[in-house]
């Protein structure tokens, strides 16, 4: 499994090649942009431009971009018109939420990249037929958008009631759009069991989204650091070796002084675990 790293790490800091070198000379082929405008604001052309001239002579690669979950720059605290979710009913809020993710995808014109990361909803938002249908609508538009420049959308397991595992294939089998997914481990382990949820995407898996957590809160740890069974769960992402990379979403520590560094550990240290009765 190829090994990458989600700029959620650093995403309470402006995106520059700085953060792209650290993360390259830490032996990670692959990066995945966080869109958090105070980190990467899609809307700046003239950060988007520098971004593009590094990315045309570097070997780094850029996989994936997860698209906006918020239009501010403070993680949404500005207010509730700051949260951008696609399956907002009432259809002219949706359709200023459409077109904000479809700013974010506008940067392939300038870096291309394979994968756009979308959320089915928000943290903890309850089952809703009419969420469905908005959703439904809103990904017609951002997968043709996507399509128009060589992306493919992945919808995230994400740890609400509408794009858990089931409700996530439920959603595919209904609206009949071709879409993969992103398994995110750590949502999963919140599901109580990564294994069942697994289970059930993993035909559609594209691309992974790993980091830890006490099974509760979404908080993003390094693995080792919260409750999940690490060398079970390496287990089975291998059980499908090669079709998607090892990818972590981490969440910044403050002491941490070297945190594209420690990401390398943390991948030695996933890489060497097998559990006691693998053959």
């Amino acid at each position: 499994m190829q090994r990458a790293l989600s700029t959620h790490l650093f995403a309470n800091h402006r995106l520059t090649t700085v953060w792209l070198d650290r993360i390259w000379n830490a032996g990670i082929p692959l990066v995945e942009i966080f869109c958090a405008r105070q980190h990467l604001d899609y809307r700046d052309k003239a950060q988007i431009t520098d971004l593009g001239h590094w990315f045309r002579d570097a070997e780094l690669k850029l996989h994936s971009l997860h698209s906006p979950m918020y239009n501010d720059t403070a993680w949404g605290r500005s207010g509730p018109q700051s949260i951008v979710t696609i399956t907002e009913p009432v259809k002219s809020k949706r359709l200023d939420m459409v077109d904000e993710i479809k700013r974010a995808l506008e940067i392939a014109e300038t870096v291309p990249f394979r994968y756009l990361i979308q959320h089915l909803g928000v943290a903890w938002e309850e089952f809703d037929e009419r969420k469905i249908d908005a959703a439904f609508s809103a990904l017609e538009e951002i997968n043709l958008f996507a399509r128009q420049r060589g992306v493919e959308v992945l919808l995230e397991n994400t740890p609400n009631e509408l794009s858990h595992a089931e409700r996530l294939m439920q959603f595919l089998d209904v609206t009949h759009l071709n879409l993969n997914i992103c398994f995110d481990v750590g949502h999963a382990h919140m599901r109580g069991s990564i294994e069942n949820e697994y289970r059930l995407l993993k035909p559609r898996i594209r691309s992974t989204h790993v980091h830890d957590n006490n099974g509760a809160d979404d908080s993003h740890l390094f693995p080792g650091k919260g409750s999940i069974d690490w060398p079970r769960t390496m287990d089975l992402l291998r059980s499908a070796d090669g079709q998607y990379p090892l990818l972590l979403e981490l969440r910044e520590v403050d002491e941490m002084q070297h945190p594209a560094e420690s990401a390398r550990q943390t991948f030695d240290y996933l890489e060497g675990l097998r559990s006691p009765n693998e053959t």
